[in-house]
């Protein structure tokens, strides 16, 4: 083992898949890219890791509402696109040439090129750690995608692409909880 440095120790322990948040603030629609997730217990609750840096905050605050839609490593070039400029000054939807669908439940788009979306609600931001609870409330996937793999960022900018899934489920079904 040789030392590694400290402020580099979270690109070992790199989170969920890399995921566009769509928002609208009542004027306008916009997408953030969350490279920070997390699912939390075998809920439809996640949290994700944003704060007042970013341009979608303000419309997470006011209207409480977002999608989070599941990009795939086709897509690589315009997750890392839609987080280098700032919605702001920037129609990310147009510059990016991705459609937005209208959601069920929320006023924010679905992001029709994404594998899934999730339509969300905000239930808590824990301003100390810049964390925003969601809970979802409808869930949405393409089957005819054909690309499926996810990206996961390690923090340095590059990106782990999913591989081989690995089936133990069998294995695991006594462990689970009833009804995962």
């Amino acid at each position: 083992m040789c030392p590694l440095e400290l402020s580099k120790a979270f690109t070992l322990m790199e989170p969920g898949p890399v995921v566009l948040v769509s928002t609208h603030d009542g004027r306008g629609s916009n997408i953030m890219t969350i490279s920070w997730t997390m699912v939390l217990d075998f809920s439809p609750q996640f949290a994700i890791t944003t704060g007042a840096w970013n341009h979608s905050f303000a419309a997470l605050q006011k209207t409480r509402q977002c999608v989070i839609a599941i990009p795939t490593v086709d897509l690589l070039d315009t997750v890392v696109g839609i987080g280098t400029c700032s919605g702001a000054d920037t129609d990310k939807f147009a510059r990016f040439g991705l459609t937005p669908l209208p959601a069920r439940f929320v006023g924010a788009p679905l992001i029709g090129e994404c594998l899934a979306n999730i339509e969300c609600q905000v239930i808590d931001i824990v301003d100390r750690y810049s964390i925003v609870v969601l809970e979802a409330l409808a869930a949405h996937i393409d089957p005819a995608r054909r690309e499926r793999r996810m990206l996961h960022a390690v923090g340095d900018g590059s990106f782990i692409v999913d591989g081989d899934r690995i089936d133990r489920r069998a294995m695991m079904a006594a462990k689970l909880p009833p009804g995962v």
